[in-house]
Formats: C-alpha cells, sequence, structure tokens
C-alpha cells in the first residue's frame, strides 16, 4: 500500500513539473514575439488621460489585475466590465483615452460589440490577445500577441498558459509606461500610503533611529570603561566615537567589547582608539529602512547595528537591526 501511495506522489509530483513546463515554454514563445508594439503601448499608456481595461472571464480577471498595477504605478487605469458598458457604464470612456481589452481568441462576443463604440469615443485600442488573425486585432492600434504552446489544461481548454502570458504582458507594459513617466520609488508613497510597501518607501532612517540623548556617544580618547559604561547605560548595544565636530571616528559594539575582553588582561590602560572598529558603517538618515536592512544583512559578517549620518556628514545618530524589524518592513 505505502509502494503504491509513493509511486502515486511520483506520478503527480512529474505532473506538476510539467504544468510548469507547460506554462514556461508559452512564456518564452510570447517574450519571442516581443516588438515595437510593446513599446507602442507603454508610450500611449504613459500619455493616456486614463487606461480602461476590459475583459471577460478570466480574462477580465487578468484585466483587473493589470489595472491595479498600473494604478500602483500612479497611472490612473479602471476595469471596465464588457457588459455593463453596454449598458450605460461605456460613458467613462473618452477622447485621449486607451483601452485594454484582452480576448484569448480576439472574438469574444462581448468584446467585439464594444469596438464601435469605443473608436466612437476617440479612444485607441491595444489588445492582448493569442490570435493576431481575430476580429479584435483587425480592429486594434496596438497588438500585442500572447502567444502559447498550449494550456496547462489536460484537456488544452481553460484558460492556464494563456492567463500568465497575458499577465506577463501586462506587467511589462506597464513597468516600461511607468519608466517612461519617470516615476521614482520615491512616488510609492502616493500610491501604498498602508502595509508592508508603504512602509519601505515612507519609513526612513531618521523616523526610527535613536538620536539625540538616547545616543551613546564616545571621545576616540575615551577610556574602554568609560565605553563599557555608556554601552551598558544607553543599552543599544553600541556606540558611536566622533570628534568635537561630531565627525564619525570608529564605533564600537558589544561583539567589540567581548573580543577586547578576551585579548587583553589589563584593560585599565585600554583607549576607545583601541578597540573601536574604524571606518565603519554608514548610513544616511534620509535612507529607507529597506536599504538600510539590505545593508546589514548583505554584509559578509552580518552587522546589527550602524551609525547614522545627516548630509553634512555629521553624526547624528545609530539605527538598529531590533528597530527595522520593530517597524514592520
Amino acid at each position: 500500500m505505502q509502494n503504491e501511495l509513493r509511486k502515486s506522489n511520483v506520478n503527480f509530483l512529474e505532473q506538476f513539473q510539467e504544468i510548469f513546463n507547460i506554462e514556461i515554454e508559452s512564456l518564452i514563445l510570447a517574450k519571442a514575439k516581443i516588438s515595437d508594439n510593446y513599446f507602442k503601448a507603454a508610450k500611449l499608456i504613459s500619455k493616456a488621460n486614463k487606461v480602461i481595461l476590459s475583459g471577460i472571464g478570466k480574462s477580465g480577471l487578468i484585466a483587473k489585475k493589470i489595472a491595479a498595477t498600473l494604478s500602483s504605478y500612479n497611472i490612473s487605469a479602471v476595469f471596465l466590465h464588457p457588459v455593463e458598458a453596454l449598458h450605460g457604464d461605456i460613458g467613462i470612456i473618452q477622447n485621449n483615452d486607451i483601452v485594454v481589452l484582452l480576448s484569448k481568441s480576439g472574438s469574444t462576443e462581448e468584446i467585439i460589440r464594444l469596438i464601435p463604440f469605443i473608436k466612437s469615443r476617440g479612444a485607441k485600442i491595444i489588445s492582448i490577445v493569442t490570435n493576431i488573425q481575430s476580429f479584435l486585432a483587425y480592429n486594434s492600434d496596438v497588438i500585442l500577441e500572447a502567444s502559447i504552446t498550449q494550456e496547462a489544461c489536460p484537456f488544452n481548454i481553460a484558460p492556464t498558459s494563456s492567463t500568465t502570458s497575458s499577465i506577463v504582458i501586462g506587467d511589462a507594459i506597464s513597468i516600461i509606461a511607468a519608466k517612461i513617466k519617470n516615476f521614482r520609488l520615491e512616488d510609492f508613497s502616493k500610491t501604498h500610503p498602508l502595509g508592508t510597501i508603504g512602509k519601505q518607501v515612507n519609513l526612513q532612517v531618521k523616523d526610527v533611529m535613536h538620536s539625540g540623548d538616547n545616543l551613546p556617544i564616545l571621545s576616540e580618547y575615551s577610556s574602554f570603561r568609560d565605553a563599557i559604561i555608556i554601552i551598558s547605560q544607553k543599552k543599544l548595544g553600541c556606540a558611536v566615537v566622533v570628534d568635537d565636530g561630531l565627525n564619525l571616528k570608529g564605533f564600537i559594539t558589544d561583539g567589540d567589547v567581548r573580543r577586547a575582553l578576551t585579548k587583553h588582561n589589563e584593560i585599565k590602560d585600554l583607549l576607545v582608539s583601541d578597540v573601536m572598529t574604524k571606518n565603519p558603517i554608514t548610513i544616511e538618515d534620509t535612507a529607507y529602512l529597506d536599504v538600510a536592512l539590505a545593508i546589514m544583512e548583505n554584509r559578509e559578517s552580518q552587522i546589527n547595528s550602524i551609525a547614522v549620518l545627516n548630509s553634512d556628514k555629521k553624526v547624528v545618530g545609530v539605527i538598529r537591526l531590533h528597530d527595522i524589524v520593530r517597524s514592520g518592513i
């Protein structure tokens, strides 16, 4: 019985891999069809008054996702249900709008019936279709071919590979349109005020760093004993070493303290300059938290705290890995 179950599991694992392979092959085929039409589509979208996306069934779900992606890049985009459009909602389409129509066959009745009304309202049509010989393709200003080898569905019927190709095409033209508009990371703060993305692009190092009276500061001429005391008092596990002008001279962590105690039998005459890390890693106070996190995690020897400098290269704070984690990003 166990052998039969094991054979069954192996068989299903092979089928999982085959489904992935079919969809990957379709993406490779769609990639081979990339042409100037992609740039034309992205440019039209970048300059549009707004972008309306429409599709029926699974294509409609993909259209909604593409609309959401464009909106996240601060490009005005909405989903229009093709049936509701013919019952009054087509009024949303105005001159200089771009309408993106998704249809695997290019002959979906609900989509075809929209075309003359879209054209009469002065909007241009971008189509994402598998069949470029279709009525929709012939009546589009720009055609994007979502080529597939076959649907991953065992009956080659249910939209699977075709929807995967369509969603990747939507991502591609959305990203390039955003680049054409010179969309910056900072602009995400306008469209992602909440959630993890919002925190990544809104919270800066200065928002969570320790500064002012909470900042453990030492002179390089301070005694090692003073370093131990101030690190213990401030409870940050580190201290910054500066000169009288708040220029960074070094950095001391709990690890440096432990290594000094292990290395030296007599610590009475030790100075901060003897144990500090010279030329430590730093970050500007205006950097975003995800940048600080990447710096800490991508070091060969992971670090847990960084000295923070302002635009004048003066020490203004300390940020720890714990502070970033606590922020929720």
